[in-house]
């Protein structure tokens, strides 16, 4: 019998892990590791990150995750962006952090583009860039992120990388509240009392429109807002 054919895959350690039986999980990873797979190397690095079936150990967290980003690994990528910007397991280094951030956040990693877009409209550690920080919100929460959907939420009601816009402001705020975000289903409140008749219209019925587009986030909504 070939050998290649009864190997473990990732998805075996993966359910593994998830079952708390981290010693037979790393196993797996590291055996598919020294094969070059991308995801096991990643895998394996969040096994480091956590300690979980290993000593943790932020450095060799750091290793595995930057071999996997360079194989092209969006998630991988995501990791070693954080953590060179926060200097975990790493030299700080906030322009490279910055570089590997944005290389997730064009593969469409949420992950990616929230903490991208939260980095540059913090105003501390990079150059403030609102529209830029806008950008990659609005792509996360199209995806369905309510982080992100709420940060959106935010631009548009105070006109931050985007145009000024109520009815914008109280879509995105109100797909964020469906998912008990507290600030904004408070800030949805507050809008619907200063919008018109036809503007809740709109505004409920685009709602509607991404609640279908995001339907698999949408079902998991344990609010509904609607305009009233």
């Amino acid at each position: 019998m070939n050998a290649l054919a009864t190997r473990p895959t990732v998805e075996d350690g993966a359910q593994l892990y998830i079952k708390g039986e981290f010693d037979a999980a790393v196993a797996i990873f590291s055996d598919l590791a020294e094969t070059g797979d991308a995801e096991a190397t990643m895998w394996l690095g969040s096994c480091y990150a956590n300690g979980d079936g290993v000593p943790n150990s932020p450095e060799q967290a750091f290793g595995y995750f930057m071999k996997a980003a360079e194989d092209g690994l969006a998630q991988a990528q995501t990791n070693v962006g954080a953590m060179l910007f926060g200097g975990q397991g790493c030299k700080k280094d906030i322009d490279a952090g910055v570089a590997w951030l944005t290389k997730a956040a064009e593969q469409d990693d949420t992950g990616a583009q929230f903490n991208l877009a939260t980095i540059l409209s913090s105003d501390k550690e990079v150059a403030l860039d609102w529209e830029t920080a806008a950008k990659w919100y609005h792509r996360a929460a199209e995806k369905g992120h309510y982080p992100s959907q709420a940060r959106l939420g935010f631009c548009y009601q105070h006109g931050n990388g985007v145009p000024q816009s109520r009815v914008d402001a109280y879509v995105w705020f109100a797909l964020a509240a469906q998912h008990g975000v507290g600030t904004a289903l408070t800030a949805v409140e507050r809008l619907v009392n200063d919008m018109s008749a036809e503007e809740k219209r709109q505004g409920a019925g685009m709602v509607q429109s991404w609640r279908n587009k995001t339907a698999s986030v949408s079902s998991m909504a344990v609010i509904d807002p609607v305009a009233q």
